[in-house]
């Protein structure tokens, strides 16, 4: 994804908040805000944040079970389901 469109600078974001906030909300893609030409901050609406930090999770997650698979803490499948079973018979 290009963010070349997407960059304002701060002076921007001060005077045009309600607008920034609207566009966040309807375009759903972030906007880079500069500061002296500088890249600073990045906005998006929170729609887009919550899933960001849904996909890192699920990501993070990923990466710990690979971790664990690389260590060899690995159980067989059958075991975990006898397991299970025993714990919580059927009713």
């Amino acid at each position: 994804m290009r963010y070349t469109s997407q960059i304002k600078p701060i002076s921007y974001l001060k005077a045009n908040a309600a607008e920034v906030l609207s566009l966040l909300c309807q375009e759903r893609q972030p906007i880079v805000i500069t500061q002296n030409g500088e890249a600073k901050a990045v906005l998006q609406d929170v729609a887009s944040y919550e899933e960001t930090q849904e996909t890192l999770a699920l990501l993070k997650i990923l990466a710990l079970g690979n971790q664990e698979i690389a260590e060899g803490k690995l159980k067989p499948a059958a075991q975990v389901v006898a397991r299970l079973r025993a714990k919580h018979p059927a009713r």
